[in-house]
């Protein structure tokens, strides 16, 4: 099932690991893997945006290859590849997580980000909105997890950190995180090694002729 094109009503956790996926790799597996398990997720959707307001056009392959990557690292059971921005025509996340809760209202969503993202959190569009209703999980990342546990979203955010396993147990699933969370929903830093994988890394070993990820395209 392609999650953007269909909307229901059951119970279910959801992880939203959203990203270019330029192009998706085993660091993005383990990521959703590792939030998966600490969160007792059933499922993790990996958001292949659009086009990220924050990235620059140049060097970002179509939408379509990007997908394509992603769907070789999910198994489309526990990890799903979607494109369920563009169907929604979405482009901020705060909007797409609007959207979503009114599709499938009975889903418990959590979103997942790498510690390179809660140190630009700030940069987000109504990140304080998407804080405060949505629960965060945070994945290490090298050479920015203790910058970002220092930085302005992780200061701002102190009062609300949990262990993950207080997220996982505070998740009720008859009624909306807003609702359960209210006034502020939870964040927690999942622990878990660091992996290496870049997508950078991979796209500068393809222009020189290196070798390739070998679960990328």
């Amino acid at each position: 099932m392609t999650p953007g094109r269909f909307g229901d009503s059951r119970r279910r956790r959801i992880g939203l690991l959203g990203g270019s996926f330029n192009p998706a790799h085993e660091g993005h597996l383990h990521v959703a893997q590792c939030a998966r398990r600490a969160l007792g997720l059933d499922e993790v959707w990996l958001l292949v945006s659009p086009g990220n307001p924050l990235k620059p056009r140049a060097g970002m392959a179509p939408l379509a290859e990007r997908l394509a990557s992603a769907r070789r690292i999910a198994d489309g059971r526990r990890v799903i590849a979607t494109d369920i921005e563009r169907a929604l025509g979405t482009r901020f996340t705060a909007d797409t997580l609007r959207l979503l809760r009114r599709r499938f209202p009975r889903a418990d969503f959590t979103f997942v980000i790498g510690a390179d993202n809660l140190l630009q959190l700030p940069r987000w569009k109504g990140w304080r909105g998407i804080a405060r209703r949505t629960a965060l999980a945070v994945l290490p990342r090298p050479s920015f997890t203790r910058a970002a546990l220092k930085g302005l979203a992780a200061q701002a955010l102190r009062r609300h950190r949990r262990a993950p396993g207080q997220v996982r147990s505070e998740g009720a699933r008859d009624a909306p995180r807003a609702e359960r969370f209210a006034p502020h929903a939870p964040w927690c830093l999942v622990p878990a090694r660091e992996h290496a994988a870049s997508a950078t890394a991979i796209r500068a070993a393809r222009a020189w002729g290196g070798p390739r990820d070998r679960r990328g395209p």
